[in-house]
């Protein structure tokens, strides 16, 4: 059945695409006759063009796991709680840009700031084509600002990193071996249900295995807080696992997926992919040099023109 979605989805859209190409011709042809006005056919073609560029987008999503929902990572960098404020303004714009798009958003685990904001975040996202577009967002994001938490008013710069994995569903499989897991468990913090504090529903999973990509022995650790049950958490835990392990065998093979990881650079100077600059009212993409003035909208979630940049300019690499 999603293989015959996924045909549907292509076959829809050309055939949206057709009818448009049709429907601008026969415009064309009315504002000849003075039928139209000019006003008229450049409605009908912006309406085309955006149909014809939609389908182009989607043609950029052909790697194997793009099809795929998401987990998403932020991590605060250095400089406490100015970092750490920029690190929850970031989760509220992910959050956003979901809400948006009809993908379903779950926080499954939240690590809050000393006294703002949050140290680090995992957002599970649910959605086709999830992971395709937000792999885009791989890489450290950077701001600058007069800081509300430095009582001299100085401009300030922060970091955070953002990590995006493939969710997997039931349909791929992955080879996990029951004897190199090991379990923890502790007590969920913050606002919640009855058993909230006093039962220990939170789970830690630790996974050794041989890295596919580097060939050394290393280890997975997951922390899940989502569910009221430990069960639950550890049936979470197990699947973000699994999609951990389902990226690392993409990089293995995928070389996209490799020059994506390659991004993934220390939360510091110079090695930022977006600068979200406040008081000169600019965000730029580094890597595509796209930049818009529009500060508010980005923060409110509309990432469409910066996810659509890059995966026009680097959406079709590594398809096989």
């Amino acid at each position: 059945m999603r293989k015959v979605r996924g045909i549907k989805m292509w076959l829809d859209a050309y055939r949206q695409v057709e009818t448009s190409v049709e429907e601008l011709c026969i415009s064309y042809d009315f504002y000849k006759e003075d039928m139209l006005s000019e006003q008229e056919l450049d409605e009908q073609y912006a309406k085309t063009l955006s149909f014809i560029e939609g389908l182009e987008l989607k043609n950029m999503l052909r790697n194997e796991g793009d099809k795929f929902g998401a987990v998403l990572k932020i991590v605060a960098g250095a400089g406490g709680t100015e970092a750490q404020d920029w690190a929850s303004m970031l989760m509220r714009m992910y959050l956003r840009y979901c809400e948006a798009n009809g993908y379903k958003a779950e926080i499954v685990n939240l690590l809050e700031g000393d006294e703002a904001g949050i140290k680090n975040v995992t957002i599970q996202i649910e959605g086709d084509y999830a992971y395709g577009y937000l792999k885009s967002e791989n890489g450290v994001h950077r701001l600058v600002r007069v800081s509300p938490y430095n009582a001299q008013g100085k401009r300030m710069t922060s970091f955070s990193s953002v990590f995006v994995t493939p969710l997997v569903d039931d349909s791929i499989e992955i080879e996990i071996n029951p004897a190199n897991i090991s379990w923890d468990t502790f007590r969920s913090s913050g606002a919640g249900g009855q058993n909230v504090n006093k039962v220990e529903t939170g789970v830690r999973l630790h996974y050794k295995f041989i890295n596919p990509v580097t060939e050394q022995p290393d280890e997975i650790v997951i922390e899940n807080t989502e569910s009221r049950s430990q069960f639950g958490n550890k049936d979470n835990a197990m699947r973000l696992l699994k999609s951990q392990l389902y990226e690392l065998e993409l990089e293995k093979r995928n070389a996209e997926t490799a020059r994506v990881e390659a991004s993934k650079k220390k939360i510091e100077w110079g090695s930022q992919i977006r600068s979200y600059v406040f008081d000169d009212r600019r965000v730029k993409d580094h890597r595509t040099n796209y930049q818009t003035s529009n500060v508010n909208a980005v923060m409110d979630g509309d990432l469409e023109a910066f996810i659509k940049a890059y995966l026009m300019e680097f959406g079709g690499q590594g398809v096989e």
